[in-house]
């Protein structure tokens, strides 16, 4: 009976679950708006400005698999608690540092930083603990929710932003803990974990166990990891692109710059809950919306190479948005349920890792081909979208019956060996152990 009242989503656990990703957007989403004030005031170059959103994003990609190896470890909430604190803490560094230092870009990195290693324990983590407390069409439900909640976290951030920044431009860093306080009383006392029944697995064998899960997942599972980042360095590229654009060419600021960027993160979002809603435990429909996704975000970005006029590039610019959201619920869902509990947290970490990776190299890259090419830009990124559609293709397998992601006879072998006889993705133990 506990079981299957675990399997049902409680409206206040999702909140809790969700706030922790939605929280997490605001690291970067909101000073998108703020980074041409930010190089003007401190008189620093473009590339240095795009750094505020690049740092954050390396050092949580470096920071997640750690993390995620802690909360497999000990808990999920042990680990996601600190680091929202950690991730206000560094926003109170880099405000206070930008009011009252008179050349305040060191420590702005310095905050950026922290905030970094903070946003390594949230949205991955929360994808993991979806995992540990849905099964079933629930789970797939829930991480769509979780993944609107990132991208509703992205639509109202830069209007959020925008709107903080009419105070002063380094209002929008007090901001961060002030709304962090919410997602840590919501994950405290609104998640109940279940107790861990087993003592944790030692280090080496559980690196052992995650070297299984490459070995045997790792020719579905790493185009489902590119396919994530992917999206995520489209995603930030172009919003940094566009930032830049509508103020410098189109004299577009304030309120109603953060409103124009809050367009293509509403269609994302609103297309992920409804992907999430819809899926279920269906994977082929999984993989054909992902590979659907990654057919519209490329022809979305050979247009936007020729389109000049801002109303269409907009419209143009939501059909990208539109593959994404398509993509990214299927994605979770995959990868969430490539492996059981004890290395949930660490596989679902590699990937928010990637796709950090992926934000972190999106602005500085684009705004290096805006440089060197606009239509070359768009056609490189279009270019990279119809790759890692393929690979999606033709490596993201399916197979019969239960529908699970396939690596190969030897993977699916691997994966049909008696559940009594082995542990979840490595290691043979004696029946009933």
């Amino acid at each position: 009976m506990a079981e299957e009242q675990q399997k049902q989503p409680s409206g206040k656990t999702i909140a809790a679950i969700a706030s922790v990703p939605f929280i997490m957007t605001f690291g970067n989403s909101m000073l998108i708006p703020i980074l041409p004030q930010m190089e003007s005031k401190l008189h620093i170059s473009s590339f240095q400005t795009s750094l505020t959103i690049t740092v954050f994003s390396l050092v949580a990609a470096f920071f997640i698999p750690i993390l995620g190896y802690l909360s497999d470890r000990f808990s999920r909430k042990i680990v996601i608690v600190p680091a929202l604190i950690l991730y206000g803490i560094g926003g109170l560094l880099a405000g206070f540092a930008a009011a009252l230092f008179p050349k305040p870009f060191l420590w702005i990195m310095v905050g950026r930083t922290l905030q970094g290693i903070g946003a390594a324990g949230t949205a991955p983590i929360a994808m993991a603990l979806t995992g540990d407390l849905f099964k079933g069409s629930a789970e797939s439900r829930v991480l769509g929710l979780v993944e609107a909640s990132n991208g509703f976290g992205k639509v109202i951030s830069p209007i959020l932003g925008s709107l903080v920044a009419l105070i002063v431009w380094y209002s929008v860093f007090f901001t961060f803990p002030a709304v962090v306080i919410i997602s840590i009383a919501l994950t405290w006392l609104l998640i109940k974990e279940k107790k861990k029944e087993k003592e944790p697995m030692p280090f080496k064998k559980y690196v052992n166990g995650l070297g299984s899960v490459f070995k045997h997942e790792g020719r579905w599972l790493i185009p489902a990891y590119l396919a994530g980042a992917t999206c995520l360095f489209a995603l930030f590229g172009i919003l940094f692109y566009l930032s830049d654009m509508l103020e410098k060419e189109h004299n577009i600021m304030g309120a109603v710059k953060g409103l124009v960027l809050a367009i293509p993160l509403l269609v994302m979002c609103t297309t992920s809950y409804v992907t999430g809603s819809q899926i279920g435990e269906n994977k082929k429909l999984m993989k054909r919306l992902i590979v659907i996704g990654f057919v519209l975000m490329t022809i979305a970005y050979v247009l936007l190479a020729f389109i000049g006029h801002l109303t269409l590039f907009i419209s143009i610019l939501a059909v990208s948005s539109l593959g994404t959201g398509l993509i990214l619920p299927c994605v979770n869902s995959f990868i969430t349920r490539a492996v059981g509990k004890e290395r949930r947290g660490i596989v679902t970490s590699l990937y928010g890792s990637v796709r950090f990776f992926g934000v972190a190299v999106g602005p500085p890259l684009f705004g290096w081909m805006t440089g060197w090419s606009r239509p070359g830009m768009f056609l490189s990124i279009a270019g990279l979208t119809f790759v890692i559609g393929l690979l999606a293709l033709f490596l993201i397998r399916v197979d019969s019956g239960e529908g699970k992601p396939s690596g190969g006879k030897r993977a699916k072998a691997y994966r049909n060996k008696p559940a009594g006889l082995i542990r979840p993705f490595g290691g043979r133990q004696k029946a009933g152990s």
